[in-house]
């Protein structure tokens, strides 16, 4: 049996309760998760919101983009109804309520919050995220990705103290070079050609590694076997039973 890399829960346990929610978020930490990852953008006064997609139509019983609704509004939506009926009247969490449960549970784990900036840049996301990270003192914890990587520049720009990790879906060539030219600490790639290579000229050069979304046992114990550091998925549970540690 490989070492077991880092188990992070991709929206939270995400095929128990519905993504990016707090009772996926809870199920993960429950199940012994050792991180989490959401993902955030900005409502249209300015908070910061936990949701994967620009639009409000497939996860909850609302309509539009997310940055055209007060958080107000967002605040009445049901985004638990749509995953099953169980779970109905579950509420779009803030940022700071996903903090406040970290918190609540004194949980120590990995907080990897992914800036949804590649479809509309909301100005001022990064100052608004840095700021709640320092203001629950989660600095230890936290480490921010995007695909858009101006974001991670400007993370590195007005908070160098903070960990950044490039996301990315393409064959790159050194991508660890890029990542640190940018201040970067970690790589975030998709299962792709030539993984094992890419895995060894990363922790070579001194930056982790987390492949993402890896809900199969086979390919995660290859990955684990190439020296991943750590693994995103939506099955965290079954993962870390094989792994032996559920």
């Amino acid at each position: 049996m490989p070492q077991s890399p880092l188990i992070i829960a991709h929206r939270g346990s995400s095929q128990a309760a519905p993504e990016n929610t707090l009772a996926a978020f809870r199920a993960a930490i429950d199940a012994g998760a050792d991180g989490i990852e959401l993902d955030v953008q900005l409502s249209k006064d300015g908070h910061v919101v936990v949701i994967h997609d620009e639009k409000l139509d497939r996860t909850t019983n609302g309509s539009g983009f997310v940055k055209d609704h007060t958080l107000a509004e967002l605040s009445q939506l049901d985004a638990g109804g749509k995953f099953s009926p169980h779970f109905a009247g579950e509420p779009l969490p803030t940022l700071a309520s996903v903090f406040e449960l970290i918190r609540e549970r004194s949980w120590k784990g990995l907080i990897n919050v992914e800036l949804k900036t590649s479809r509309f840049p909301y100005p001022g996301i990064e100052r608004a995220v840095v700021d709640l990270i320092d203001a629950y003192g989660l600095r230890e914890q936290a480490l921010l990705s995007s695909f858009n990587h101006n974001s991670l520049a400007e993370v590195a720009r007005i908070a160098p103290g903070v960990k950044t990790a490039i996301l990315f879906s393409i064959v790159l060539y050194k991508p660890w070079e890029y990542a640190k030219g940018i201040g970067c600490s970690a790589l975030h790639p998709s299962l792709q050609p030539g993984i094992e290579e890419l895995i060894a000229g990363a922790r070579a050069a001194g930056l982790s590694v987390n492949v993402w979304t890896i809900n199969s046992v086979e390919q995660a114990q290859e990955l684990a076997k190439a020296g991943a550091t750590g693994i995103i998925t939506d099955v965290p549970d079954v993962l870390l039973r094989h792994f032996g540690r559920g």
